[in-house]
C-alpha cells in the first residue's frame, strides 16, 4: 500500500507561520506575551551571571573580605532562582498554548474533512486522515513554540553579546566573525528538510494503513495464509519509516558539527587575541574570564538557534499539509448550509435524464429517468454494475449528477441544503456499520437525544428487543469494532432500529437481507415491513423474492431503466425481468416475499 502525497511547490515558511499565528496564535496573545516576558527575564539573568563573574573573580583575586564574597555568592543564588522561576513560567505557558493549538487544529481538520463530499474520500486512503490529524497537529504546536523559544534564545544571546562587547569590543568582533559561515551552512541544510518530512509522513501513513487493513481483514489474512505477505508489507513500511527518520536525524544534527567547528575557531581566536591583549596589559584576567564565560554561555542558545531553523522548516512542512487540506473546498461546507431547507411533503422522487459517472469519461447512469412515488415501494433490480447503488448514492447526495435533475416533492435536491435533505431519509445497507460503543448508542444515532423509551420502542419494532435483553448488560452491551461482537442478523436489526427511530419519510434499502441466514432474514424482513409501511421506499434487490410485493419494479441496465412495472406485469411481458427471474429461480425454492 502506498499513500500518495501531492507534489507541491517549495514551502515558504514565513507566510505559513504568519497564517498559523493569525488563525491559532491570536487567541493566545496574552499568554504569548507572558511567555516572552518570562523568556526575557530568563535571558537577562544569563547575562547578569556572566557579568557577575568578573567582579567575583576580582574580589577573590584582590583578597577582599569574605563578607563581600558571600554577598556575591548570595546574589548568584538569587539570580539563578529568578532564572529558574522564569524558565518554569515560560515552559508551562508554552505547553498549555501547545495543547490548545493541537486541540484546535485537530477539531478544525476533522470538521473540514467530514464536510467533504464522497469523492474526496474515495480518492484517498482512510489512513491519510488518521496520520495527518496527528502529524499536522504536532507540527502546529512545534512551530508555534519554537518561535517563542527562539525569541528567548535570541534575547539571551544578545544579552551575553552585550556583556562581551562591554568587556572588550575588539575581542567580541574576533569571536563573532565565525557566524556568517555557520549561517550559510545551516541554510543549505534547511532546503532539504521539507522533502524528508513529507517522506516521514508518507511512511507513517503507510504503516498505519497496513495495521488497519490487517486488523479489519484478519479473517481474510488468516484464511488465505497471508501472514507472511502482510509481514513483508509491514517490514517494507517500517524500513521506509526508519530510513526517513535516519535521514531526518542526519539533516537535523548536521548543524551540530558546523556549530562545534565554528565555536572551536572562535574560542581559539579569543585565546590568541585575548592572551595577546593581557600580555600587552590592555585586558585584565577577570575581564577575559567574564568574557569567556559569556561566550561559552551564549554557545548553547546559539546552537539551539542554529538548529531551530531546521526544526521550524520541518514543522512548517506539516503545517503546510494542514492548510493544503483546509484549502480544499468543502462539498458540504458553509455554502451548502446557506441553501434553503428541504421541505418534506411525502417523498415523491423523480430522476430526470440524469447522467453521472464516478470518473468523468466513464458514465454509470446514462440519461436515467425514473419515478419513485410517495408512500410506495420502488424496487431497483438488474445485473451488478448497472447503476442501482448509484441511484441511492445520488438520492443521498453523496455525489452530484453531471447532467439532469433529481427532484423530490418538486424540489431540485441540488438547490437545498444536504443536511436538511438527509434528515428526511433513513438508509439501511447490506454492509451494516455499527460504531464502537453500546447498542443504546448505536440505535440512538438515528435520533440523537432520544429517550430510553423511544430507543426500546424502535428496538421492539425491529425485532431486536428480545435478543438485546438476553445480553448481561442489555442495551449497555458493547458492540465492538464495527459491531463484530454481534451476529449479522443482530447487526442488521440494530441498523433497522436506528432507521425506525429516525422516523424518516424516505427509506433507502440496499439489499439489507442478502447476507443473512433464512431465520435471521425472516426476522429482518418482518422488521423491514414495519419500517416501510406508509413511507416512500427505494430498495435495491438482487434476490427477487424479496421485492415481489413492491408497488413498482425498475430493471436497470447500463445506466438506464429498460423495464418497469409490477412483478406480475413484468413476468407477463416476458422481457428482461422475466429472464432474470427464470435464471434466479431455476434451482431455488420459492421463498416468502418481503
Amino acid at each position: 500500500m502506498k499513500i500518495d502525497i501531492p507534489k507541491q511547490n517549495p514551502i515558504r515558511a514565513l507566510p505559513i507561520l504568519r497564517r498559523l499565528f493569525r488563525d491559532e496564535g491570536s487567541r493566545h496573545t496574552k499568554s504569548y506575551a507572558l511567555a516572552i516576558v518570562a523568556g526575557a527575564i530568563e535571558a537577562s539573568m544569563g547575562g547578569l551571571v556572566a557579568w557577575l563573574i568578573g567582579p567575583v573573580i576580582r574580589a577573590m583575586w584582590d583578597k577582599q573580605s569574605m563578607l563581600q564574597i558571600a554577598g556575591f555568592a548570595a546574589l548568584v543564588v538569587l539570580v539563578f532562582m529568578v532564572r529558574g522561576a522564569a524558565s518554569y513560567i515560560k515552559d508551562t505557558v508554552l505547553a498549555r498554548i501547545g495543547s490548545s493549538i493541537i486541540a484546535s487544529v485537530q477539531k478544525r481538520l476533522f470538521n473540514h474533512v467530514v464536510q467533504q463530499d464522497m469523492s474526496y474520500f474515495t480518492a484517498r486512503h482512510s489512513t491519510e486522515m488518521v496520520a495527518s490529524n496527528t502529524f499536522v497537529a504536532n507540527s502546529s504546536r512545534v512551530a508555534s513554540n519554537l518561535l517563542v523559544n527562539s525569541i528567548s534564545n535570541v534575547l539571551q544571546v544578545f544579552s551575553l553579546i552585550a556583556v562581551m562587547i562591554i568587556r572588550d569590543p575588539l575581542l567580541a568582533i574576533s569571536a563573532l566573525v565565525v557566524m556568517p559561515p555557520a549561517v550559510i551552512g545551516i541554510r543549505y541544510i534547511t532546503r532539504r528538510v521539507g522533502r524528508v518530512v513529507r517522506r516521514q509522513y508518507q511512511s507513517t501513513a503507510q504503516i498505519t494503513g497496513i495495521i488497519q487493513e490487517t486488523s479489519q481483514g484478519i479473517r481474510v489474512v488468516k484464511s488465505f495464509g497471508m501472514e507472511d505477505a502482510m509481514r513483508q508489507r509491514m517490514d517494507a513500511g517500517v524500513a521506509e519509516a526508519q530510513a526517513a527518520a535516519n535521514k531526518m536525524a542526519a539533516l537535523g544534527n548536521r548543524s551540530g558539527p558546523i556549530m562545534e567547528t565554528m565555536a572551536g575557531c572562535a574560542v581559539a581566536a579569543v585565546i590568541v587575541y585575548g592572551g595577546w591583549r593581557i600580555t600587552a596589559g590592555a585586558l585584565s584576567v577577570d575581564e577575559l574570564v567574564s568574557f569567556l564565560f559569556a561566550f561559552l554561555t551564549a554557545y548553547a542558545p546559539s546552537k539551539a538557534l542554529a538548529k531551530v531553523n531546521v526544526d521550524i522548516n520541518a514543522a512548517v512542512a506539516g503545517v503546510s499539509m494542514f492548510y493544503d487540506i483546509l484549502d480544499t473546498p468543502a462539498g458540504e461546507g458553509p455554502s451548502e448550509r446557506a441553501k434553503p431547507s428541504f421541505v418534506n411533503k411525502g417523498g415523491n422522487i423523480v430522476f430526470d435524464k440524469v447522467i453521472f459517472g464516478y470518473k468523468p469519461d466513464e458514465p454509470v447512469l446514462r440519461e436515467l429517468s425514473l419515478t419513485a412515488e410517495a408512500g410506495k415501494t420502488t424496487a431497483l433490480v438488474g445485473q451488478s454494475g448497472g447503476g442501482k447503488s448509484t441511484v441511492v448514492n445520488l438520492i443521498l447526495r453523496f455525489y452530484e449528477p453531471q447532467s439532469g435533475r433529481i427532484v423530490i416533492d418538486g424540489q431540485d435536491i441540488g438547490r437545498v441544503s444536504v443536511a436538511s435533505l438527509r434528515e428526511a431519509m433513513a438508509y439501511v445497507g447490506q454492509d451494516v456499520f455499527l460504531f464502537a460503543g453500546t447498542i443504546r448508542e448505536n440505535i440512538a444515532f438515528g435520533h440523537p437525544g432520544a429517550s430510553q423509551e423511544a430507543i426500546e420502542k424502535a428496538a421492539k419494532a425491529a425485532y431486536a428487543h428480545d435478543f438485546i435483553r438476553n445480553f448481561d448488560r442489555g442495551y449497555d452491551t458493547e458492540v465492538g469494532e464495527r459491531g463484530l461482537q454481534l451476529s449479522g442478523g443482530q447487526r442488521a436489526r440494530i441498523a433497522i432500529a436506528r432507521a425506525i427511530l429516525r422516523d424518516a419519510s424516505i427509506i433507502l434499502l440496499d439489499e439489507a437481507t442478502a447476507a443473512l441466514d433464512s431465520e435471521s432474514e425472516q426476522a429482518v424482513q418482518n422488521a423491514l415491513d414495519d419500517l416501510c409501511a406508509g413511507r416512500t421506499v427505494v430498495v435495491i434487490a438482487h434476490r427477487l423474492q424479496t421485492i415481489q410485493e413492491a408497488d413498482k419494479i425498475c430493471v436497470i441496465e447500463a445506466g438506464r431503466v429498460v423495464e418497469e412495472g409490477t412483478h406480475e406485469a413484468l413476468l407477463a411481458r416476458g422481457g428482461r425481468y422475466a429472464n432474470l427471474y427464470a435464471v434466479q429461480f431455476r434451482d431455488e425454492p420459492e421463498l416468502s416475499p418481503l
